[in-house]
């Protein structure tokens, strides 16, 4: 009998990658996916702990979740609820107090292990939960997947972060660095491709840190590791997020100028510009170096795009602290970035210091952010009436019209496209700048 499941995915595009592969597990279980949530046999919310109240809004949830669960076993039905991702890693049992209705919880490295807790739910255990960290053993379990994608996919190369950066919480969340096999991950993206897809996004959490293993034992780069995906048939499209400043090697900026299918386009968090402020958060760079690696990024690519992310009002960050913020911004004049004030990650050495005013955060971080807006506005603008090349992804809301993905990122909506369909990279002209989108016409 074919059972409901409905997955709601909060967070980085490691969690998507996370929910596609739940979907996976549970499907020889009878499992469909259905975005419909009353309807669900089974919920799972595939939770991120990096922004403020991120666990109060999963707890918000779980409240709403208890109504629908409550309506099904009136019915003599039941709605099995699930807490997956970070915030299930970092309450743990915590959860099933509560919220005593959640039936299992499952961190990060052990959702693998999802049908064996479902088993034994159905052995009539009221809560379960798996929180272990054994890399090797997740992905040696998960399933290859067997739904497309779309044109564009995520696949998952590294996990963890040995940087212990003092706000944040994935070391503690998805563990020490991990670094897939050279042949699981080659394996994984033949079969993205035979699915359809043109583009494959690289994942980890340190990404640039990847340091996998060979068929033959050896160690290889991302450079080598791109170099190697580049060459498979089919795949038109290389992205790889997050990475870090200290770790973008001279093999991989030379990739930028010599493999094709790598896209001139770059997330490279920063986090403040003032040394100070990167020091206590042992960040592990100046921000002098950070800027010589966007310089040498640009020499091997020079139309390459960059993004990064800012906190703002960090511990300590003073007036000045904040006018190098801004400054670094200047320099690098960023397609665009993610802004956030700093808030207290729980279990994380920066959650016990001082903290500044909120009015103080907020003012900075609205100047940031209105600095941040006028640099995408102008990237966005520099295109007009230039080419692009778009892979095309989705219909879009009007008649013959197609939405895509830019070499940079951008969202395009290509309009009066007649012959072209979802997975063609056509070439269009840009005739309009939206606010967060271009618009375009074959040509």
């Amino acid at each position: 009998m074919e059972k409901n499941l409905y997955v709601k995915t909060y967070g980085c595009q490691m969690n998507v990658y996370d929910s596609i592969k739940m979907e996976d597990l549970l499907k020889p279980f009878g499992y469909k996916f259905n975005d419909q949530l009353d309807q669900a046999d089974m919920v799972i919310l595939n939770t991120c702990h990096i922004r403020e109240k991120a666990t109060e809004k999963v707890y918000s949830e779980l409240g709403r979740i208890k109504k629908l669960k409550d309506k099904k076993l009136a019915n003599n039905s039941n709605m099995i609820v699930v807490v997956a991702g970070c915030v299930g890693q970092a309450e743990g049992k915590e959860i099933f107090k509560r919220s005593p209705w959640v039936d299992a919880v499952v961190g990060p490295q052990s959702y693998q292990n999802l049908p064996e807790l479902m088993s034994q739910l159905m052995r009539d255990k009221k809560h379960v939960f798996d929180l272990s960290f054994v890399e090797e053993e997740k992905f040696d379990k998960l399933p290859e997947t067997t739904k497309s994608q779309g044109p564009s996919a995520f696949l998952a190369i590294q996990e963890g972060c040995d940087k212990f950066c003092k706000f944040c919480c994935v070391p503690y969340t998805r563990g020490a660095e991990f670094s897939r096999p050279v042949a699981n991950i080659y394996r994984e993206a033949l079969s993205m491709i035979t699915q359809g897809s043109k583009e494959i996004h690289l994942l980890g959490q340190n990404v640039s840190a990847y340091h996998g293993l060979s068929p033959e034992g050896k160690e290889i780069s991302l450079a080598s590791l791109i170099n190697s995906l580049a060459k498979i048939p089919g795949l038109e499209r290389l992205r790889y997020t997050t990475s870090h400043p200290t770790e973008i090697y001279d093999d991989l900026i030379e990739a930028h100028g010599n493999i094709p299918q790598l896209m001139p386009y770059l997330h490279l968090p920063v986090q403040s510009g003032s040394d100070k402020i990167l020091k206590d958060m042992n960040r592990r760079h100046t921000a002098e170096e950070y800027l010589q690696v966007i310089a040498k990024l640009k020499k091997a690519r020079p139309d390459i795009a960059f993004s990064s992310d800012f906190i703002v009002g960090y511990p300590g960050e003073t007036e000045q602290d904040f006018r190098d913020t801004m400054a670094i911004v200047q320099e690098v004049k960023y397609a665009q970035a993610y802004s956030f004030k700093y808030s207290p990650r729980p279990g994380t050495p920066a959650s016990v210091l001082p903290q500044l005013p909120e009015d103080i955060k907020n003012e900075r971080l609205q100047e940031l952010q209105a600095l941040i807006k006028k640099q995408q506005d102008e990237f966005n603008a520099s295109f007009l009436g230039k080419e692009l090349n778009i892979l095309l992804e989705k219909t879009g809301r009007k008649e013959n019209q197609l939405v895509g993905k830019s070499e940079y990122l951008q969202a395009v909506t290509v309009e009066n496209s007649t012959n072209a369909k979802i997975g063609d990279i056509v070439k269009v002209r840009v005739n309009k700048i939206m606010t967060n989108s271009l618009i375009a016409e074959e040509i």
